[in-house]
């Protein structure tokens, strides 16, 4: 039997075997709300949800189940990326992206979706996929088609008639224009409604310029005020929040006013736009990993010389920001645009955004508490508590004192569903022997 139908029968045989009651003892778990451990740690769910969760001394195990043993390890939620794309690959970049069709990656996604979840995000919100493959992917992952994080998915991203969000790579006589694109405020709240018909979970639009796209400059305005106002209204009034891709100063200003609730990027943020953010409850996602791959691997993996300069002028003043940001006291989510550098490599940013100011725990919550409240999943996603998703890593060393471990996570597991384990070489639904 070849490694890739060993693979696939292990995970039917996951679903398949799945117990709805099970459990797992933690040598230690960390409470991500008030930065604690709890020692001796057994979590007990079923159906895929927390039942109960504390000291072993005190928590009662359901007749026949045996639990996990992750005695020797940390245990803490699952962790949520809010910026992602997994239908895209980093050497799909600049003129190679022509040759990616739609079912291609739809493909890409699939492949991605395991990885990061093997990576210990049992959570993603994808912010921008073409031809609706995200909500494919979303999708097949419910149905257990696929192995996966959860997805919280946008659908095409809204841009302008030759922005970021649309497809420069072209000569004029093919007459492209990318799933997204909508000019006017009338058209912009089409293009909400449309996405919303073919089933996104939020809208994501470009604002500004971008590093990766051709011919424009990332701290350019492209949308303006009014026809953010109209697609954050459209969405709010349709039940979907929006995301909006921003570097430049004026469109994160522009952004947050019109009532916009994450600034993804937020590069070239300044104090107003803090004082913006604070006063409106806005999210600040800072994608300041990605920086690192861009400029050492970017021309090798296709990435257009100017995205590369672009990079260069603005990757720096990007840290800066999320430091002052941060000391300023802005809401902050954990997003790193994956799909610019590997997919699976999303933990590298937590070492990052503690070398910039934050504290392991803060970068933690920020992966965790704060991207479930952003996402629409408080209280769900990203806390070990009763009536939480059961969704639960490992790793081992503390997260508090070396936030690097989480670089190595030794244990995944999402709605009581065990998918790496490397403790026990045969994988199996937690709970069961």
């Amino acid at each position: 039997m070849t490694k890739h139908l060993l693979l696939a029968s292990f995970f039917t045989a996951c679903v398949l075997q799945a117990d709805p009651s099970g459990a797992v003892h933690c040598g230690r778990l960390l409470d991500v709300r008030s930065g604690t451990y709890v020692a001796d740690a057994l979590v007990v769910f079923q159906n895929g949800v927390v039942t109960s969760v504390g000291p072993a001394s005190r928590v009662s195990l359901p007749a026949g189940v045996t639990p996990v043993d992750l005695s020797g390890a940390v245990c803490l939620p699952g962790l949520i990326d809010v910026h992602d794309h997994l239908t895209a690959n980093p050497e799909h970049a600049g003129y190679q992206s022509l040759g990616i069709s739609v079912p291609r990656q739809a493909l890409t996604g699939a492949a991605n979706a395991r990885k990061t979840l093997m990576a210990g995000f049992t959570g993603v919100r994808n912010v921008g996929a073409a031809g609706f493959t995200d909500v494919a992917l979303r999708d097949a992952i419910n149905a257990g088609d696929v192995p996966g994080p959860r997805m919280f998915v946008s659908g095409p991203p809204l841009g302008i008639t030759g922005g970021h969000c649309d497809e420069d790579l072209l000569a004029p006589e093919f007459h492209f224009r990318a799933d997204g694109v909508a000019d006017g405020p009338w058209a912009a709240r089409a293009k909400v409604r449309e996405n919303i018909k073919y089933g996104v979970d939020l809208i994501k639009v470009c604002a500004s310029g971008g590093v990766l796209s051709k011919g424009d400059l990332p701290g350019a305005p492209q949308y303006t005020f009014e026809e953010l106002q109209a697609i954050a209204d459209e969405a709010h009034k349709l039940g979907r929040k929006v995301a909006a891709h921003a570097h430049g100063t004026q469109s994160i200003k522009d952004s947050i006013r019109a009532g916009i609730d994450s600034i993804e990027h937020s590069s070239l943020i300044d104090d107003e736009g803090i004082a913006l953010a604070k006063q409106h409850g806005t999210y600040l996602v800072f994608d300041i990993y990605n920086d690192d791959y861009i400029l050492k691997e970017g021309l090798k993996a296709g990435m257009l010389p100017e995205s590369i300069e672009k990079e260069k002028g603005i990757g720096k003043l990007q840290r800066q920001n999320f430091r002052h940001a941060y000391l300023s006291g802005t809401k902050m989510a954990f997003g790193t645009d994956g799909g610019v550098y590997p997919h699976g490599d999303n933990a590298r940013q937590f070492a990052i955004m503690v070398e910039y100011g934050m504290k392991p725990l803060e970068a933690i919550q920020a992966a965790t508490v704060n991207a479930a409240d952003l996402v629409g999943w408080a209280g769900k996603a990203g806390v070990v508590a009763p009536g939480s998703y059961a969704d639960l890593i490992a790793v081992n060393g503390d997260p508090l004192e070396d936030v690097k471990v989480l670089e190595r996570v030794r244990f995944v597991m999402k709605g009581g569903e065990v998918y790496r384990n490397e403790q026990q070489p045969v994988l199996a639904a937690a709970g069961r022997r």
